[in-house]
């Protein structure tokens, strides 16, 4: 193969045209974009004008771009969760490998399906489950395989996902509804379940698990709630999850304050203020969280009993103070010691029984810490890697035989939550 691997990008949102298209300018002498695809005319333009792709390589679908001729050795597909399996197998018969971002797909039929299809076709299938390569994460894999802390017996897990994440992604946003896309605990933790599962080198037996949409739903709206954000509510000043305050005059988040990336970026494609104004006074994003078509949990508790007898508890809850991957946190519990692990705050704590703790700094580890605790750009140069070489996994690897456990424990534990907490086993979905 090439020392430089062609990428064809299907799909330009959030993930796609501002996280995985930049590694092109970031490993220049890896990866060159020679395709793109979306539905979205303007985005399509937007990155074609900036990695000079010639129109003739630009598509109005991911379909367009797949039913002609191989044009690349790798594709991305970025594209929306239900869409991933029925682009990616013709995508493998053409024969690319893929990129496959999380999740592979809500249905389990298409996920065991994608598996045959990869083996059958032998090519390479990485799901983005960046955590794994994160130098956060990495450095716990390391202590725990050296027996630091012996055998594992239980961890707790804990995802903050933010209050105003929920309020973008998963109340306004793409992902609120899975009937469209997925339920919150595969779209947002599938990445949980696989770092667990990772971590311990463990495989799940059964799983339990409770949670709701506690908060926004209509009976919840305070009195004098108004449909849209930016028409006269009568509770905007006191309400955290405004759009306004998020999107235009928040510290961090707001574009007002020179912010410009995600998430504004999601809400207006060049964000300004005026852009990013007229955005939310007509578009989804200012939509009352209390009046939106959402019906993804917002707070969700999983337990997992494993084979060999430990357990996993893992808590996803939308309200927290923090968001984005860095408010993932965990105590790692084993025979001979335990790890605390804050992300947000960059440190792992190892106590060994009998033994002074030690804090280790994160970030005298690495020196890119950018998106998902610098997990993205690494899983994209390993896989660039992986194919210049023609090299085997590494440990940090997500092939798709790996991921599908992580979807397994997902869909188990959304199928309990819907059965009031029944043990599901996870034998009856590997089968």
């Amino acid at each position: 193969m090439s020392k430089r691997i062609k990428v064809a990008l299907a799909g330009l949102g959030s993930r796609g045209k501002d996280t995985y298209a930049p590694t092109a300018k970031l490993f220049p002498e890896k990866m060159e974009i020679v395709a793109i695809a979306d539905i979205d005319p303007e985005k399509v333009k937007a990155v074609a004008a900036e990695y000079q792709i010639p129109e003739e390589m630009c598509f109005q679908s991911a379909e367009e771009m797949i039913a002609r001729e191989k044009l690349a050795d790798v594709m991305f597909i970025t594209t929306q969760d239900r869409q991933h399996v029925r682009q990616a197998i013709p995508a493998l018969r053409k024969g690319y490998h893929l990129l496959l971002e999380k999740p592979i797909s809500p249905d389990l039929d298409e996920c065991r399906e994608i598996v045959k299809v990869a083996q059958e076709c032998d090519r390479k299938v990485i799901v983005c489950h960046v955590l794994r390569y994160t130098p956060f994460y990495t450095k716990i894999k390391d202590l725990i395989d050296e027996g630091t802390i012996g055998e594992i017996v239980s961890v707790n897990s804990v995802e903050n996902v933010g209050y105003w994440h929920q309020a973008h992604s998963f109340v306004r946003g793409n992902w609120r509804n899975s009937n469209t896309t997925s339920p919150m605990i595969l779209q947002k933790c599938c990445h949980d379940m696989d770092i667990l599962l990772w971590l311990t080198g463990k495989t799940c037996k059964s799983v339990s698990s409770f949670g709701n949409t506690y908060l926004f739903r209509e009976d919840k709206a305070p009195e004098g709630a108004a449909h849209r954000c930016m028409d006269g509510c009568k509770v905007k000043d006191q309400c955290p999850y405004d759009a306004e305050k998020i999107y235009i005059t928040d510290p961090v988040t707001g574009v007002q304050n020179g912010n410009t990336d995600w998430p504004v970026n999601v809400v207006a494609l060049h964000p300004t203020v005026e852009s990013v104004r007229e955005a939310i006074q007509t578009g989804p994003y200012g939509r009352c969280v209390y009046h939106c078509d959402n019906n993804v949990v917002d707070h969700q508790v999983v337990n997992l009993n494993m084979t060999d007898g430990s357990t996993i508890s893992h808590t996803m809850c939308a309200f927290t103070a923090y968001t984005a991957a860095g408010n993932r946190y965990a105590k790692i519990m084993g025979t001979l010691g335990e790890i605390i692990a804050d992300m947000g705050e960059n440190t792992i704590q190892v106590n060994v029984f009998g033994k002074e703790p030690e804090v280790i700094d994160v970030r005298t580890l690495a020196t890119d810490f950018s998106g998902h605790g610098g997990g993205d750009n690494r899983m994209i140069e390993e896989f660039l890697d992986m194919l210049i070489n023609e090299s085997g996994p590494t440990k940090s690897t997500t092939s798709v035989e790996q991921s599908v456990e992580s979807h397994y424990c997902a869909l188990a534990a959304e199928e309990s939550r819907l059965n009031g907490g029944a043990v599901i086993e996870l034998d009856t979905y590997r089968r």
